[in-house]
């Protein structure tokens, strides 16, 4: 199993959670790449630290919208926001390249992540940059997303993901941050034991959700992340799972 975390996105002087710390802990990093966080030195030395630490790397694609941290729908149209996802892909890919290592897969990041499960526009802007940029890239998201359907159509390896820091709602999507009892905090580990051994996840009303997935994300800025994190490594390696990136 994969664990993958949001990594490079503080910028320049205001810190937001602790990668070098999660870079002892996952395997895959979703890098920042300017549009929703990071500066050009925090994600140059985010790279590096990766490199040293063995860490794959992918480029987490975001609405332009470093205010909002890309956690809100930018109205974009689909040539646009293609055009804008092929920057980031570069621009990072950039960086990664001078720090010994290279893009080697797409993560999209937050408001656009969650349209992209459902808005097609947006969902073909994500797949038309990754066949544009380098159509060897999986693209990292949503199970049962149309963003990873229209990807597989493309002929793109997709990579479904869980969530262990996040509450779902009964259909498998996530419970928007807005609301209360969005983040989880408690029973990480068993829960993705669970996930890794049955193919289930609970929803906030209690039902199981059938989900398959090859890597599981804890945010980097969620409070309290190097211990969720740490404590998801933790129950999969107890039960004899291996923690390996999904591309090698």
């Amino acid at each position: 199993m994969d664990l993958n975390a949001d990594l490079g996105e503080s910028f320049g002087v205001w810190r937001l959670g602790d990668d070098a710390a999660m870079l002892g802990i996952v395997s895959s990093a979703n890098v920042a790449c300017g549009f929703h966080a990071g500066d050009p030195l925090t994600l140059l030395g985010t790279c590096e630290e990766a490199a040293r630490s063995g860490v794959v790397v992918g480029a987490q694609v975001s609405y332009r919208d470093l205010a909002g941290f890309g956690r809100r729908f930018v109205d974009a149209g689909r040539a646009e926001l293609a055009a804008d996802l092929v920057y980031q892909i570069g621009a990072l890919d950039g960086l990664c390249r001078s720090s010994g290592t290279r893009v080697r897969y797409v993560k999209p990041h937050g408001a656009l992540y969650n349209a992209a499960v459902h808005h097609e526009p947006h969902a073909d802007a994500v797949v038309d940059a990754v066949l544009a940029y380098d159509p060897s890239l999986p693209i990292l998201g949503l199970p049962g997303s149309l963003l990873l359907r229209k990807a597989e159509k493309a002929g793109l390896r997709t990579v479904a993901e869980a969530f262990a820091d996040r509450a779902y709602r009964p259909d498998g999507t996530l419970v928007p941050r807005t609301d209360a009892g969005a983040i989880v905090h408690d029973d990480v580990g068993q829960r993705m034991l669970r996930l890794a051994h049955e193919g289930l996840l609970e929803a906030v009303d209690g039902t199981l959700i059938p989900l398959r997935a090859e890597s599981i994300c804890t945010h980097g800025d969620t409070p309290g992340a190097v211990g969720l994190a740490r404590a998801v490594r933790r129950a999969l390696e107890g039960a004899g799972i291996e923690i390996a990136p999904f591309v090698r």
